[in-house]
Order: structure tokens, then sequence, then C-alpha cells
């Protein structure tokens, strides 16, 4: 008796995930198919031999599924993962920072591929752009025909073998109902078994092929290269402009002066002095001005004293009320620690913007093969990674060495970023 009672339980729950397969595979092609027909009806008589049906079904089947493949997508694998534990990445490209729509003399709108007649078409030709260039949607188009055709088929045997069977019985003729007991038996033997034909089709056509994984990876590459390009060039205009709008013009001051001092020194010795005295103080300025410029490039605790130290003094500078929680020594690679510096600085400057009265929590961790640092405020919440944005910026610099930031903020507070970066430290 336990034997039975575990086989009708198998075959009780194998039926529920049939059906919920069934409906799953079949939802697209059946919307389709509804007005379709509905159509067909209006216009003559409709029936499955007359080809305009099918036209008809692809008519409203091909949008259907351009517009719903991703999440049919990811429901398949959301269930593969719950019901079999197996784990498949959607593979979807990260969501790229695209070039502002720029609209021209002539009225039409430029978005980086086309003209077009208003800023909202030319961000929805942008948005298309990206979603038919990426190999992972067109994966799961693809697999909403297999669902359709394999899948939704297959799935739907038991309970279509036991719909068979209470039709049988409701004619209670003896062939109807031999018809009948013979689709109760494929209805209760096949249960157990139909609905994992998901895992063989699913480990198969719903991961990404390995050619594309590396290509995407390749790709990811170029793009934090293309990052760390950019922030560089940034960087040393940044320090150009710097050096040419301070420090160069108060030494092109200073130099000017020391020239006057050296006409004046024998004919007008009191002026002389003054220019020198003139001179003495635009070094200091000049001198401050570089320490403060070096000091944005890698300040000198960072380099001098580690990560944790530098952070630490950072709090000390912070408008809000900062605690850091950390190991007494961390010492990373040079790179990683600046770049986990300028991260904590700009979570900290965001937390004083949007929050000035909250208290910020910094805490650093040493996992051995990577650091974890979580930056934690009691502020009112709803920060998000917009593209372009600051969150954005921290997460591809991140990126650059095989990082990751995660952010938490529901509407209230409190805000938890938590930034992870493989390393050794020592």
């Amino acid at each position: 008796m336990g034997r039975v009672g575990s086989w009708l339980a198998a075959a009780g729950l194998g039926f529920a995930r049939a059906v919920v397969l069934a409906a799953a595979a079949a939802i697209l092609p059946t919307v389709s198919i509804v007005p379709a027909a509905v159509s067909a009806l209006s216009g003559s008589a409709w029936s499955w031999t007359n080809p305009w049906s099918g036209v008809g079904v692809l008519l409203f089947f091909v949008p259907l599924t351009s517009v719903f493949a991703r999440r049919i997508g990811t429901l398949f694998r959301r269930i593969l993962r719950r019901w079999c534990g197996i784990v498949i990445e959607d593979g979807y490209r990260r969501r790229e920072t695209a070039p502002e729509p720029v609209r021209l003399s002539t009225g039409y709108w430029w978005n980086g591929h086309s003209y077009e007649r208003s800023r909202r078409d030319a961000e929805l030709d942008q948005q298309w752009r990206r979603r038919i260039g990426d190999p992972a949607y067109w994966r799961d188009v693809r697999w909403v025909v297999l669902a359709a055709v394999a899948v939704g088929p297959v799935c739907a045997v038991p309970a279509a073998a036991l719909t068979g069977a209470v039709v049988a019985f409701a004619y209670p003729v003896p062939a109807t109902v031999v018809v009948g007991v013979l689709l109760v038996v494929v209805a209760v033997t096949s249960s157990p078994y139909a609905w994992r034909v998901i895992i063989p089709l699913g480990q198969r056509w719903l991961r990404l092929p390995e050619g594309a994984v590396a290509a995407e990876r390749v790709r990811e590459l170029e793009l934090q290269r293309a990052d760390l390009t950019m922030a560089q060039a940034a960087e040393i205009r940044r320090i150009e402009r710097d050096l040419h709008d301070g420090a160069q013009a108060r030494l092109v001051a200073v130099g000017l002066s020391l020239a006057t001092a050296e006409k004046l020194m024998d004919d007008d010795p009191v002026r002389a002095k003054a220019l020198l005295r003139e001179a003495r103080k635009g070094t200091t300025s000049s001198l401050a001005e570089l320490r403060d410029l070096v000091r944005g490039v890698s300040p000198p605790v960072l380099v001098e004293r580690g990560v944790v130290e530098a952070i630490r003094a950072l709090a000390l500078d912070s408008p809000v009320d900062v605690r850091v929680d950390a190991p007494d020594r961390i010492r990373l690679e040079i790179p990683v620690e600046a770049a986990v510096y300028f991260a904590v600085a700009e979570l900290l400057a965001n937390a004083a913007k949007h929050a000035p009265s909250a208290h910020v929590r910094v805490r650093i961790r040493d996992r051995g093969t990577a650091v974890e640092v979580d930056v934690e405020d009691d502020g009112l919440g709803g920060a998000e990674v917009v593209p372009g944005g600051g969150l954005d910026g921290i997460g591809r610099r991140l990126a650059a060495f095989g990082g990751a930031l995660a952010v938490v903020s529901p509407a209230g507070g409190p805000t938890q970023a938590r930034m992870v970066v493989p390393c050794v430290s020592s």
C-alpha cells in the first residue's frame, strides 16, 4: 500500500506539473489562435483546413513572440530552478548606456543609428536595436517555438488522456468503458514522466551556446576596456585643466613677479621686496594646489597605509556620521585598493547628498579570495542603478577587476550597497 500511495502521489504531482508546463507552452499559440479564428469566422467560413487560418495565426503569433519571448524563457528557467535545482543564467546583456537622442535643425531626432520624428520614436528604436542584437533574445524566441511543438504536446498527454476518459465514461457502453479505462491508465502512468521532458530540452536549448558565451565575455571585456580608457582620458583632461587653470597660471605670475623684482632691485628695493613676498605666497599657493591635485589622483594615506586607513580618513572628513568596521590591516593590489577607495568615497558622497542626517556604516571583510565591502545608511532609500549614473559607474569600475556591485534600497530605507572584488590580501 505504501508503494501504491507513493506512486499515486508522484502521479498527482507529475500531473499538476505537466498541466502547468502545457499551459505555459501553449499560452502564446492559444492567444494567437483565438483572434485568428474570430477574424476568419467574421469574414468567411473558417476551418482548420483553410490556409488563411494558418496565416492568421502567424500574424498574431509572431508579434506576440517578439514581445513576450524573454518572459516565457524566464518562466521556464524559474521552473527548472525550483523543480529540478537546475540553474540556467538568462545570459542577457546588461543594459548599456545609449547616447541621448539629439534633435537636429530639420526637426528629426538622431539616436546614433537612424533619424526619427520624435524623441520617443528614437528611444524605442534604440531599445529594439538592443533587443534584436542580443543572442539571448533569439534563444528565447527559439524556445517559445520549441516549447509549443515539443514541450506542450508531451506535457498535455496526461490531461488529454484524463479528459478523454471522462468523456468515454459519460457514455457507459462496453467499448467506451474499455477505452476510458485504457485512457486512465495512460494518464496515471504518463503523469510522473511527461513533465520531465523539460529537463533535457531546457538544458540543451535554454542555455546560450558556448561560442555565444565566449563572445559575450569578450564583448564585456571590450566594454570594460573602453570604460577604463574613457575614465583614464577624462582623468588626464581633468589634471591638464587643473594644472592649466591653477598651478600653471600661478607659476607664470610668480615668474613675472620675479622678473620685475630683478629689474627693480637696484632702483626701488622696497617695491622689489614686496614683489618677492607676493612671489613667495604664489609659490605656497601653487604647492598647495599641486598637493590637492596629487591627492585627487591617489591619496597619500592610501599609498602609505592601505585601503582601510584611507577609508577611515575618508570617514573622518565626511559630513555624515560614518562608522568603519574593518580588520586592522588589509593590503590589496594598488589598482584594486584605488577602485574600492573611490567607490566608497562616491557612496559616502551620495549619502551626504541625499541623506545628510543619516548614519552610515562601512564594513570591510576579507574573504581570503575576495574583499567584501558593505556601505549601509539609514536614509530614506530609493537608490537605483541608472545607466550612466554614479552607481552604474561604480559597477563598471569594479567589473574591470571581476567585481560586482549590488544595491538594495527599498522606499523608506535603509540603503545597502555591497561590493565584492576578487583578490588576495596580504
